[in-house]
């Protein structure tokens, strides 16, 4: 339970949105106890194209098993609608906490989904996604694989009807609440007081979207547990690599860029090539004989 034991503490989660091995191994580096698997940035990096449902279950599902692979931190794993109804929900939860999901995020959208931040979102009914919620609690075969439970209602049938889907998916079962894209920190406060501390709550801060960014110290005191930036390193990454590929274009070197990257050696030592390189020495055939060598 360590996860929902970080999210009860007096500090708070903050996850910032990755989308590979390495980004996630970055972050690790960083010290984030958790990262989110944003959807639209595996969208984005994967397909090169917007957050509209393009991704596929076992897309996602390849994805978050690479990032476990080299990482030990908390994965949040966005599903966006469950890739169908609660019987897909099912498979959905149990294929992503196989691959090493720490929580599981579904919305209460209808397919084809959109980015949160978008218009023109349609939205299941509330029964619906209560049902989901209870197929991806029934279906994770350890508790401690949360289940966040996102409604866009706010931007669908306002505030109050938002809250009200949230309350019902508390009551299904969910473990963390996310009530996307509040318009003013007025909604934010209300969306606390509303849940009163009884369930974890979710804030998504996005550069340009709703709300404005918030500092993630300040909303963890007013009340939110866990604090994502979903798209902000993807929106980092790709400009930089914009401004490199543009700079490559125009001069034809990249020197330019030299201090806003890493050297061939420093991306090396960050991914761990000298430690790999030290164990196969202990695997070769001459292994002993080198040792000896290195020893006189």
């Amino acid at each position: 339970m360590a996860l929902m034991q970080a999210l009860q503490g007096p500090d708070g989660v903050i996850a910032p949105g990755v989308y590979d091995a390495l980004t996630a191994l970055l972050a690790e580096q960083a010290g984030f106890s958790a990262a989110y698997i944003s959807g639209a940035s595996v969208s984005y990096t994967l397909l090169g194209r917007p957050d509209l449902g393009f991704v596929s279950l076992s897309q996602l599902a390849e994805a978050v098993e690479r990032m476990r692979q080299r990482v030990t931190i908390d994965l949040i794993v966005d599903a966006d609608t469950g890739f169908g109804n609660a019987l897909n929900v099912i498979h959905t939860t149990r294929m992503l906490e196989r691959a090493g999901a720490s929580a599981i995020q579904l919305e209460d959208q209808k397919m084809p989904k959109r980015c949160g931040h978008l218009g023109g979102k349609q939205l299941v009914t509330a029964a619906e996604m209560v049902g989901k919620v209870k197929a991806a609690t029934d279906a994770r075969t350890s508790e401690d694989t949360l289940i966040i439970a996102r409604t866009d209602g706010i931007a669908v049938e306002g505030l109050n009807a938002a809250l009200d889907r949230a309350m019902a998916y508390k009551e299904a079962g969910a473990d963390i609440l996310f009530v996307e894209a509040p318009q003013s920190a007025e909604d934010m406060t209300l969306i606390v007081n509303t849940f009163d501390g009884t369930i974890p709550l979710l804030a998504n801060m996005v550069d340009g979207g709703d709300p404005a960014v918030h500092n993630a110290s300040a909303l963890h005191k007013a009340g939110y547990s866990l604090v994502i930036t979903a798209g902000s390193l993807t929106r980092a990454m790709a400009f930089a690599a914009d401004q490199l590929l543009h700079q490559l274009r125009k001069a034809g070197t990249t020197a330019a860029c030299s201090e806003k990257m890493f050297s061939f050696a420093g991306l090396n030592q960050r991914i761990g090539l000298p430690e790999m390189l030290a164990r196969s020495v202990s695997y070769a055939s001459d292994a002993v004989e080198i040792q000896d060598q290195e020893n006189k």
